[in-house]
């Protein structure tokens, strides 16, 4: 049996359409995009039909809003809007407790040189009051929220807490986290009402080493680096031209794609429910399909290690993440399992789908979960305390 792939959240398969791009890109457009002549404005060509394409991906449709700063991908991102943005104001750093380490680590950093940091934690459903955003926010300089959280695929409110944020502190840079989110939920930078997001390409069936941090017009930013002044000063560097069209593609079809995907995942984690169900398994949805993005399927499973359910999966073909509210061996404790408050006797395994995750796979995929959650459970009773 091939292995069954279903671990898209933390990174999908470059389509064959991207590679083509891709390939094609660096055949014919390989001068550098800086150059005069005619090589480097092929190069420059490439990306800039790919900046439209991402824009219009984003909801701004020709820039009309802001632009896009081409990066490496969602950390580079990330790193880019809080830092840059902390450089250039005063006051305090907000962030929620369940950011992703690429926005956490970077405020972590601020505190570290002094900047006062304040967290804020979800409730006991994982999503963010926007008024108590706010209210720590009164003073802030930046503010940093994901839109997707990564481990169990909560959607936030972030148009309602950016709005209830800049109510209260309107000159504060706003940042939206979506590598989750982009392409999963829709997005749209024209309501959205933040200041900056970040995306990675590698989420989207695009190449790894990709991503783009889309910045509204007016908001100001400290580059990481300097360089030879590419992208406004922005990022110095010389330019990817195929990585650019490949994340320009990806995302223009993952955005397409969204609303018939959105009702196939869906149907594909109600299957996954319903095998366990019929194997009469206690197996616990994490978050209601409500609150979550559809391609993101977190289950709690009571009695079961989770680096054992990995592990044993990972051997008979089925590759999934998993996660638990407690520190284990060999991982650090979840902020949002624990806010959650899933007991510490569970392990949790995150299913999670792509473009191209069939139903077959998905079916399979079930069975093989029911089997392994049935034999651990049953040797976790056997074993003595």
């Amino acid at each position: 049996m091939q292995p069954i792939y279903l671990d898209n959240a933390a990174s999908t398969r470059v389509t064959d359409d991207v590679i083509a791009l891709m390939t094609e890109v660096m055949r014919t457009a390989w001068g550098n995009p800086s150059a005069a002549h005619p090589q480097g404005a092929a190069a420059r060509a490439q990306i800039e039909t790919a900046r439209l394409r991402l824009l219009a991906a984003l909801g701004d449709v020709g820039g009309k809003l802001g632009d896009v700063i081409w990066t490496s991908g969602c950390t580079e991102a990330d790193a880019l809007a809080v830092l840059g943005a902390a450089r250039l104001k005063t006051g305090a750093i907000v962030l929620s407790s369940i950011e992703h380490p690429a926005v956490a680590a970077a405020c972590a950093r601020l505190g570290g040189e002094g900047r006062r940091v304040v967290e804020v934690a979800p409730g006991p459903d994982g999503v963010l009051d926007p008024e108590a955003v706010a209210e720590v926010a009164a003073d802030a300089g930046v503010v940093s929220i994901v839109m997707v959280q990564n481990e169990v695929g909560i959607v936030q409110p972030v148009a309602a807490i950016a709005a209830a944020v800049k109510a209260r502190s309107p000159g504060c840079h706003f940042h939206v986290d979506a590598a989750q989110a982009f392409g999963k939920v829709p997005l749209d930078v024209s309501t959205l009402g933040a200041d900056s997001v970040a995306i990675a390409g590698h989420k989207l069936h695009g190449p790894k080493g990709t991503g783009a941090l889309w910045l509204r017009t007016g908001a100001s930013l400290e580059p990481l680096w300097v360089g030879g002044g590419q992208q406004k000063g922005l990022r110095g560097g010389t330019q990817d031209a195929p990585g650019a069209a490949g994340l320009g593609l990806a995302a223009e079809r993952a955005v397409a794609a969204l609303p018939l995907a959105r009702t196939r995942w869906l149907e594909l984690a109600g299957r996954v429910r319903q095998v366990l169900e019929a194997n009469k398994l206690a197996v616990k949805q994490l978050v209601p399909d409500q609150r979550r993005a559809p391609h993101i399927l977190a289950l709690g499973v009571p009695g079961v290690p989770a680096s054992a359910l990995r592990t044993v999966l990972s051997s008979r073909g089925v590759y999934v993440s998993t996660g638990s509210a407690c520190a284990e061996r060999d991982t650090k404790p979840s902020p949002v399992l624990a806010a959650l408050a899933l007991p510490a006797e569970y392990g949790m395994v995150r299913l999670s789908f792509g473009l191209e995750t069939t139903a077959e796979e998905v079916e399979a995929a079930a069975q093989i979960l029911a089997d392994v959650i049935a034999e651990l459970a049953t040797t976790a009773a056997r074993t003595p305390a």
